[in-house]
């Protein structure tokens, strides 16, 4: 597993792959940084690194890139990647709250609903910050609740999305 860095306006970020997919992306100061990566090797040069760097730069200067020009493989429970399959549909832009995405989660695994504890404990987890946009999910009131890289900088990604030239 190999790691470089990208430096952000919300901060140094981590960039985590297999050689040929980003498996993680972490924020610096996060909750749960680097959790379930060790032994990783720095290699700068890796393509999937170049292409994620020059994704990350189009998003933070208000585009709209899309997450299929990216390889992605985030590892969890099966349980956690149907809940990171579901924050992948949410429109750039846009949010859903995390009783809704517990109603999609609960459709999905034939059960009549879902506990917003395991919603939330899935979507903290997100070992792809930004790009799997677990950033998009907020309160059923539209609080912005529990972000493990902080409120200030979902609060950020939030306005730089409502506020880009593709909205």
């Amino acid at each position: 597993m190999y790691w470089t860095e990208y430096v952000s306006k919300i901060g140094k970020l981590t960039l985590i792959s297999d050689g040929k997919n980003i498996t993680g992306l972490f924020i610096e100061n996060q909750k749960y940084f680097l959790a379930g990566f060790k032994d990783l090797e720095e290699k700068n040069n890796l393509e999937i690194f170049q292409k994620t760097k020059i994704w990350l730069e189009k998003y933070f200067n208000g585009e709209s890139p899309s997450i299929q020009e990216l390889q992605l493989l985030p590892r969890g429970t099966n349980f956690q990647e149907t809940v990171w399959n579901f924050l992948l549909d949410i429109p750039y832009g846009k949010t859903i709250t995390y009783k809704e995405l517990g109603k999609k989660v609960a459709s999905k695994l034939n059960k009549s609903s879902m506990s917003s504890q395991a919603i939330g404990g899935a979507v903290g987890h997100n070992p792809i910050s930004i790009i799997i946009p677990c950033h998009r999910v907020i309160g059923t009131n539209g609080s912005l609740t529990g972000y493990a890289a902080g409120i200030s900088k979902k609060e950020y990604l939030l306005k730089l999305e409502r506020n880009s030239k593709w909205n």
